[in-house]
């Protein structure tokens, strides 16, 4: 976890910035918001709910980065408040996609497998980049794990959109699409619970309450 803090002066103290991370954010910032609009184009196209729950998930990690940008070298508390709030943003994402999925299931929508298998090898080859890039400080603060988080699940998430083209392809149903979209779903609201309970964590600590034992 997070460094640890007794009263306001630990708490208050503000880390150096770390300029190299600094410029990653900006990529992964650019790299999200461009495969967003990407995506979001491609499973309108396509009629998957997969790749509009992908897309969904670029938009949140999009503003991920700009914030934790925002908030690099402020104070603990400061940046365990803004992984508080992504977590809770990515949790409501994964909520969307649940009903989206439950929309598309009800009405037994068909996608289009080729752009699904198209565009999500694309996003996959964007989510390693980001990832990669990103590896260094995935065990940093709660404000940088929940950046590490998210890429994390959307790289995983990249592999299940393309499998799900497959079946798709092979079944000439939207079961297979449904299938990942749901497990999007469940990728987002355990990554919003861990991020979230990491904030929470750090926030204790930044005040001087006692952390409970994992």
């Amino acid at each position: 976890m997070g460094a640890k803090c007794c009263g306001s002066t630990c708490s208050s103290s503000k880390p150096p910035v770390d300029r190299t991370y600094r410029r990653v954010l900006w990529a992964a910032l650019v790299v999200n918001a461009g495969m967003f609009l990407v995506e979001i184009v491609a499973g309108a196209a396509a009629g998957s709910v997969s790749l509009k729950a992908d897309a969904m998930d670029f938009l949140g990690d999009a503003a991920n980065y700009a914030v934790s940008l925002f908030v690099l070298g402020m104070a603990l508390a400061v940046r365990a408040r803004a992984a508080l709030l992504k977590g809770i943003s990515l949790g409501l994402i994964g909520l969307w996609v649940a009903g989206e999925t439950a929309f598309n299931a009800v009405h037994g929508t068909v996608p289009e497998a080729g752009i699904m298998g198209v565009v999500g090898f694309l996003a996959l080859a964007a989510n390693l980049a980001v990832a990669a890039m990103l590896f260094a400080w995935r065990t940093g603060d709660a404000n940088m794990r929940s950046v590490w988080i998210c890429s994390r699940n959307d790289a995983i998430g990249n592999v299940a959109v393309m499998m799900a083209a497959l079946g798709v392809f092979g079944t000439g149903t939207g079961w297979p699409d449904l299938i990942v979209a749901a497990v999007l779903a469940a990728l987002a609201v355990t990554g919003a619970a861990q991020i979230v309970r990491g904030a929470l964590q750090e926030l204790r600590s930044a005040r001087g309450a006692p952390v409970p034992a994992e």
